[in-house]
Parts: structure tokens; sequence; C-alpha cells
């Protein structure tokens, strides 16, 4: 994508321009008609176009091609020229989205002003889809703990198709970025990125967003759907579309094509689709709130994000991803963190997940004292859990308890904390809690406290939940 394609009906200008870019170190490709033109097109992009308005003997006329590139190909700037040219023309050409308008029989300097320019302007987008690309690729995503370990392999198995997905999780949980690393590792990885976010846009304006629109003053806005082009659309949180639009949604899934609000004219595009909620889809179905036909053609391969208590062995990863990105982007101290905080951040509730993460360790990194380790005292929530040195406030019911109840009930609790900790290994539980691996296993029966498989990793419950059970996992 680095040529300029050359399109004019009158042999000898289009030689004598490509002869003049040749001059200046340009490559350069010349078409006589349009159907020369669209074949040169679809074997590669150009960098820059040169098109007449007026082409004899062809299909189509240079407003049809303008049309046609800008909505296949829209990073690639046009330049109009033509020997009839008047105001109307003009006004007509850069409405469809032309780059410049230039009058036969053209001045050679104002020509070669109007493509270094317009080579410019294809050579800062080019920059720029590299930088996306780059952004996403190295927004890599972190972790160790099997619930991710099963979770990435899932991602990097749809990356080789055009296969859509639905990806489910709670919110914060990464769904975005699982999204993103999809389009990132594909063959669409150097095309647009488009999320739509449902829950954002009022119901009411849902359609021009989408779909773009029309008018005589404003000529053609674009919508989301067309920017994504030749790319990959996301809806997140795609419960949260109103029902009218799921109908045309639906119709472009089927149709792979749609009419802008206002216009008359088809709009052809080429998407690769990923969507998202933190919803119980079947359960918005059942309500009348979502579409079956919809949720069918979206579900195609469905991939749980697993939840930050599903993988807490991953939080000291990304605690210390986030306290790097923090240091980097906003210059806040690099700290580490003590082993007392650590696992107290492995041990928290995360109902925000990795989102819920992050803003707490840009909290901890903006309000804390200096540049020393964290303290398990700078956490939020933590600061009146103990009173006085080696001591521990007691609450709740556990204070009402006989004491070898209490010692029981906290016995549960810690040892069903801990085994999540280290997401169900019950030899590096029995090495921190400073037992016996046996030992530990009679404890965990006496207690009733038997591992599961849940989002690829073994996690701790109580005997008689639902889930099956494999008390003896290591």
């Amino acid at each position: 994508m680095t040529s300029i394609l050359i399109v004019d009906d009158e042999r000898d200008i289009r030689e004598l321009i490509g002869d003049i870019l040749r001059d200046e170190g340009y490559a350069v490709r010349l078409a006589g008609n349009s159907d020369d033109c669209m074949s040169e097109i679809a074997r590669e992009a150009p960098a820059l176009m040169i098109l007449d308005i007026w082409l004899k003997d062809s299909q189509m006329d240079g407003i049809d091609i303008l049309k046609t590139v800008k909505r296949d190909n829209p990073d690639v700037p046009v330049v109009i020229i033509s020997g009839h040219g008047n105001i109307e023309i003009a006004v007509a050409a850069i409405k469809q989205g032309a780059y410049d308008f230039i009058e036969k029989p053209f001045n050679i300097d104002q020509l070669m002003v109007v493509v270094s320019r317009a080579m410019e302007t294809s050579r800062l987008r080019r920059e720029n889809t590299d930088l996306r690309r780059r952004d996403v690729t190295s927004a890599d995503m972190l972790g160790s703990s099997p619930a991710f370990k099963t979770l990435k392999s899932q991602l990097e198995k749809v990356t080789k198709s055009n296969g859509r997905v639905m990806l489910t999780g709670p919110s914060g949980s990464g769904k975005e970025l699982a999204a993103r690393f999809i389009h990132g590792h594909s063959a669409r990885a150097g095309a647009p990125f488009v999320p739509v976010t449902s829950a954002t846009i009022e119901p009411e304006h849902m359609e021009e967003v989408l779909f773009g629109r029309e008018s005589s003053e404003r000529g053609i806005e674009k919508g989301l759907l067309e920017q994504a082009h030749g790319g990959v659309v996301y809806f997140d949180e795609v419960a949260e579309m109103p029902l009218g639009t799921q109908t045309k949604i639906l119709r472009v899934l089927v149709e792979q094509q749609f009419t802008r609000v206002g216009g008359v004219d088809k709009v052809r595009v080429d998407l690769r689709v990923i969507s998202s909620t933190a919803r119980e889809l079947r359960s918005e179905i059942a309500a009348g709130r979502f579409r079956q036909e919809l949720y069918d053609r979206l579900n195609v391969v469905p991939i749980a994000v697993p939840s930050l208590e599903d993988r807490r062995e991953d939080i000291p990863e990304l605690t210390t991803h986030f306290i790097d990105l923090f240091h980097r982007t906003q210059g806040l101290p690099q700290r580490q963190l003590t082993a007392e905080a650590e696992a107290m951040l492995q041990t928290m509730q995360w109902p925000g997940n990795i989102r819920q993460l992050r803003n707490v360790i840009e909290r901890v990194l903006i309000l804390g004292d200096g540049s020393g380790p964290v303290e398990a005292r700078e956490l939020p929530g933590q600061e009146a859990a103990s009173e006085g040195e080696g001591r521990l406030l007691l609450g709740g019911a556990l204070a009402t308890l006989p004491l070898r109840e209490a010692r029981e009930l906290f016995e549960k609790e810690y040892l069903l904390t801990q085994i999540n900790r280290f997401g169900g290994n019950i030899s590096r539980t029995a090495s921190f809690v400073g037992m016996e691996r046996s030992a530990l296993h009679r404890k965990l029966k006496s207690l009733g406290v038997v591992t599961t498989t849940k989002s690829g990793a073994r996690m701790a419950r109580l005997e008689g939940d639902d889930d099956e059970s494999d008390s003896g996992a290591d």
C-alpha cells in the first residue's frame, strides 16, 4: 500500500502524470477504465488514487468509483481531476469523501503539492493503524492460573477463524481485553477494532450511530459498522441493545449490508463480530428483552471470561503490571508489596474484578506515604481491621458463638480462603498454613471442605454445594 493509482481514460494524461510522479520517486500504477481500476484495487489497495471524474467506455464514473473506494478502503485518499470541472462537481466529490479536487489542465506544481500532502495523510493513517495494532498486541493478557490458561487457549484458537465469538463474564473481568486479543492476533489485526458500548448510546440515536446517515446538508456520515469495515466490531454488553436495533443488526449479520439513515443505497461491509455480556442472555430471551435469532447468530463460539475470584493466583502478577503501568504513564512511585499486602489482596473480595484491582492499586500509589513497600494497612478496608499490635477486632456472628463452634467456623473460612488463594493447590496451601499435606486433607474432610473445578481451576467449597468435587486434588 505504497503506490499511487492513476485512473484516467485519456492515455496521454495518465502516462504524463505517471512519468511526473515516477521522476519524483513514487511507485505508480495506471488504469484506463473502471474495470481496470477495480482490478488494481482488488490486487492491492493503493496509498493514493488520482481519479478522473469522466471515464469513457466504463461501467462506473469517477463518483461511483469514489463511493466504492471510500466504502471499502476508507483510509485511501482520493484526488479527483476533471477537464469539465465546476463547483457542483467539486462539492459532490468532497461530500463523497474526496481528499481534494483539481481541474484540468492542471499546474504540475499544484498537482505535486496536493499529491505530497495526500501521501503524507496516507502515511500518517498507516502509522496510526500500526500503532493501534501494537497497542493491542502489547497489551497482552497476563496470568498463569489454570483459569487464565484455559481462557487464553480458547482465545488463541478463535484467532485463526472469522467465527463470531460471545464473551461472557462479570463486569470488570476483562472481556474487552479478550476481544482485543482476538483482533490483535488475527488476520484482521491491521484493520479497525471498533467497540460499540450499547449502554452509553441513547436508544433513539442507536441506528444513526451504528449505520450512519445521509443528508443533503451534511453529506455522508459513516456509522460505526462502516468504520469497522474489514476489521472487528465489538458489541460490549449486547444485552443493552434496544429490541428494534437488534432486529436490524440481525439483518446485517445475515446480509452483510445495510442502509444509512436517510439514505437509499446499500452499504456492504466485511465484519467480524465479537460480543460480550455480563447478563444471562437466556433469561433475557425468556423475558422478551433479547431476540433468540440474534443470540443464535452471535453465540457461535461462546467463551467464558473468569472472574478475579476464579484466578486469585494471578493477583500478584496483575498488581505488578499495574504498578509498572502507573509508574510509566503517571509517574507514580514504583513500589513493591509486602508479603502481607500481597496475601491481603489475594483474599479480599473483588466484586469489580480486575477493574477494581486496578483502581485499588492506583489509589494506594496516589495516597501512599512514599516509595517504600506497600503495607497491608494501606489497602482499602484494612485500616480498621486491627486494634493495636497483634489484635484483631471480633465482630458479627463469630462473637456470639461458643469457642468450639467459633474455632470451627474460623478454620473453615480460613482454609477456604487459603485454598482459593492458591488456586486449589493443596500442597501449596499446606506449606503456607504450616501443616503436613495428609494432616490438611484430614482437617478438610472433618470440616466438610472439598475442592471443585470451576473455569478450569480448582476452587474450595463446603460439601453439599451443587458442584462436583474432587477432595483429593493437589
